[in-house]
């Protein structure tokens, strides 16, 4: 059973121990797909019909799909991907060889195809993962000769090596699966209800810090789980799907809850009563989700109790406005922000497993706005947001796209033959930064010089014997694409070498000085990527993250007193802050999880707490757009004059605790002991204006300015435990 390399002393040689390494079975899986669905079209092409141009299309069919690609989901739904890459592979082959007559229409060619394939990143997993083999579909044939004639015999080549791809993946054994994205975010809202249930005892006056401590330890670590640079990229819910977008809001709305909570118990001074009720039914409610959440697993019948709860937990607070202080004002707040984050939560939970969007929830300004746009144009809205020089898909896209269009007239002037492999070079070796592109062209370089002096040997030894290039290929696809990633890059890149030089050997008769060539082509597109890689955002997305939570920490700063503004005296403001506040959000969210993907560009000493400084922004568009979303009522008076002077006060602190966050990240200074925070309750004027006016003003401004006052104290903490 092949399992984790056992290290204890007489436990078997190397050879055994390679065997054991973590990640052998899924290479051999993936090394045998390639063998046999490529070599099953090159061989019959090749040796029974005589057709070398068909067999060299059938295995480059075959063979990028399954290399440099990772196709998400279970088999049937693989199967649908990479039918589907057939259409766009005739179309790609189809401009590559027509483009071929000149060079510079190649290149230009390329600079198309590869900014709008690098695109597809957009679309999330399913769309992004046959990405690199749509962008060699078009490299292949794009290089001389121009042979538009032989385009029928090239795309029958290519549809025969994509369906045996398909038909291969389907008889081969199966991988351990994944944890799909949804268990994960299963067991972070059963925790998380867990700790709700844990807080809620706490502040019955029947919990303890230690129970209460392990749990919130317990719910930390399941929603580190479900962050996306900690799930495998094919499992990521990244899709313009309203199933994906509704998992990330369910992530997102029990991630808000856990914050609450912490809020809760850090501020803490005593039993709360009435609290601890509306705490145990959020986390009945949160369990609903997480079982509704699991695969295949039914979600619970039965109404949810947490609206009623929640009412008559209303109208507790409304009775005891008259003896209310401000500690209990904000943390009965607080407690209130729970309830509705749980709410949120349990409806998109509903919306992930297939449900319709209830009627509760259907109103201009619902947080679930998008569950009515169709995948189509939700894809179209991300792109658009993502079309600007501050997008790191945007860049990516661009810096490729260049690099591999230069490539391309490189190799056209220098009439280097096998011009190919120069271009997948580019697409093999060029990372996201400057760092990461050195660190992977020398392994590149020395396996490729490895792979070549034995490549060169084998040449010399078979003197044009057909026969041996292939007896030997699947031998080299099958042993050496399974040790090969176990062994490094550079074993990789020499397994590649002798592959390509075997492959064409068979295509046409070799000459001895083919392996120099594949080495002079690695050198040229390496240096390519390598160059393009620091001249075009060399820092990758470690230069761009600090300004990107920069600029979303400005944006909050405008949303906060927008926001209050128009709670204060109602009217159409603050739709726009929060808005543009979501939008910086989400491309923050984008260049964080490249951030963490770059390895060789950053060691992580001397960062800054990325996530620490997230957090004011995320406080405040999901508590500006939570408290807009209840408070919809456009005819309501404007609060008395002197809560709103509070209120207002209070969002000028929050707005420039927020800037002073954003400040302490531009200029590069290290975070430092906090110079200020959220006033505590007894202290805040808002509160003390609503405790001391409870009987003489309405219960619903009370109880407004005690709700805003929760969200915007809030945002304050956050901003200063980012500087401090």
């Amino acid at each position: 059973m092949i399992g984790a390399p056992d290290h204890r002393p007489g436990t078997g040689g190397p050879l055994r121990r390679l065997l054991r390494a973590p990640g052998v079975a899924e290479h051999l899986r993936r090394a045998a797909w390639v063998t046999v669905a490529g070599c099953a079209g090159f061989y019959t092409f090749a040796y029974a019909f005589g057709r070398r141009d068909m067999a060299l299309f059938a295995m480059f069919g075959a063979l990028p799909l399954i290399l440099f690609c990772s196709i998400p989901g279970p088999p049937r739904r693989r199967t649908g991907t990479v039918l589907l890459t057939l259409p766009a592979g005739w179309v790609l082959v189809t401009a590559g060889t027509l483009l071929a007559v000149r060079h510079w229409a190649a290149a230009l060619g390329m600079l198309v195809v590869g900014f709008l394939v690098s695109l597809l990143a957009n679309g999330g997993p399913r769309t992004a993962g046959p990405a690199p083999a749509l962008q060699l579909y078009y490299v292949l044939p794009c290089f001389p000769p121009y042979a538009p004639d032989a385009l029928p015999a090239r795309l029958a080549g290519l549809t025969v090596g994509i369906l045996l791809t398909a038909l291969v993946d389907r008889l081969l054994w199966r991988d351990p699966p994944a944890v799909p994205y949804r268990t994960l975010l299963a067991d972070a809202t059963e925790a998380t209800a867990g700790y709700c249930a844990a807080v809620g005892r706490l502040l019955a006056g029947d919990g303890t810090a230690e129970d209460v401590r392990g749990a919130r330890e317990a719910a930390h670590r399941a929603l580190t789980a479900t962050l996306l640079p900690e799930v495998p990229p094919t499992e990521r819910p990244t899709s313009a799907t309203l199933g994906d977008r509704s998992l990330v809001h369910t992530g997102a709305a029990v991630r808000h809850v856990r914050d609450l909570l912490d809020g809760i118990v850090d501020d803490h001074g005593g039993p709360v009563p009435g609290a601890h009720g509306l705490l145990r039914q959020c986390a009945d409610s949160l369990r609903r989700t997480a079982a509704s959440l699991r695969p295949d697993a039914p979600g619970p019948g039965g109404e949810d109790a947490l609206p009623a709860v929640l009412a008559a937990f209303d109208e507790e607070r409304a009775r005891g406005l008259a003896r209310a202080t401000p500690g209990r004002l904000r943390q009965d707040a607080v407690v209130r922000r729970v309830a509705e984050g749980t709410l949120v939560a349990a409806e998109a939970g509903h919306l992930a497993a297939g449900g319709r969007l209830s009627a509760a929830w259907d109103y201009p300004g619902s947080p679930f706005v998008y569950a009515g746009v169709g995948t189509a144009a939700w894809w179209w809205h991300r792109l658009v947001v993502r079309l600007t020089p501050r997008s790191v898909l945007f860049r990516n896209a661009l810096r490729l796209s260049l690099a591999l269009a230069c490539a391309r007239l490189v190799v056209g002037a220098l009439e280097l033959p096998h011009g190919f492999w120069a271009l997948l070079a580019v697409l093999s070796l060029m990372r996201t930064s400057a760092a990461d592109t050195r660190a992977a062209l020398v392994p590149g370089v020395v396996g490729t010089v490895v792979g070549g002096a034995l490549a060169t040997g084998m040449l010399l030894a078979a003197d044009g014997t057909t026969a041996f290039y292939a007896a030997f290929t699947p031998l080299f696809l099958l042993v050496g694409l399974t040790v090969g990633p176990v062994l490094g890059p550079a074993w990789t890149q020499g397994v590649v070498t002798v592959i390509l030089v075997l492959v064409f050997g068979q295509v046409a008769p070799p000459d001895w000085d083919l392996p120099a060539v594949r080495l002079l082509s690695v050198l040229v597109g390496g240096g390519i990527g390598a160059v393009a890689s620091l001249l075009a955002w060399p820092r990758g997305a470690a230069g761009q993250l600090r300004h990107d939570i920069a600029d979303s920490l400005t944006r909050a700063a405008a949303a906060c007193p927008a926001v209050t503004a128009r709670l204060v005296r109602p009217h159409d403001g603050g739709v726009e802050e929060l808005a543009a506040a979501r939008r910086a959000l989400f491309l923050v969210q984008g260049t964080y999880l490249q951030y963490r993907m770059e390895a060789a560009s950053r060691d992580g000493r001397g960062d800054p707490p990325w996530e620490a400084f997230m957090l004011p922004g995320y406080a405040a568009a999901g508590g500006g757009a939570m408290i807009l979303a209840r408070r919809r009522d456009g005819d309501r008076p404007p609060l008395p004059a002197a809560a709103g002077e509070e209120l207002t006060g209070l969002a000028g602190l929050a707005a420039a605790g927020c800037l002073a966050a954003a400040e302490t990240l531009r200029s590069g200074r290290a975070p430092g002991r906090d110079s200020g925070g959220a006033p505590p309750a007894e202290a805040s004027g808002a509160l003390r204006w609503a405790a001391g006016h409870a009987a003489s003003a309405s219960v619903a401004d009370v109880l407004l300015v005690a709700e805003v006052e929760a969200w915007l104290a809030g945002v304050v903490r956050d901003a200063g435990a980012a500087r401090g």
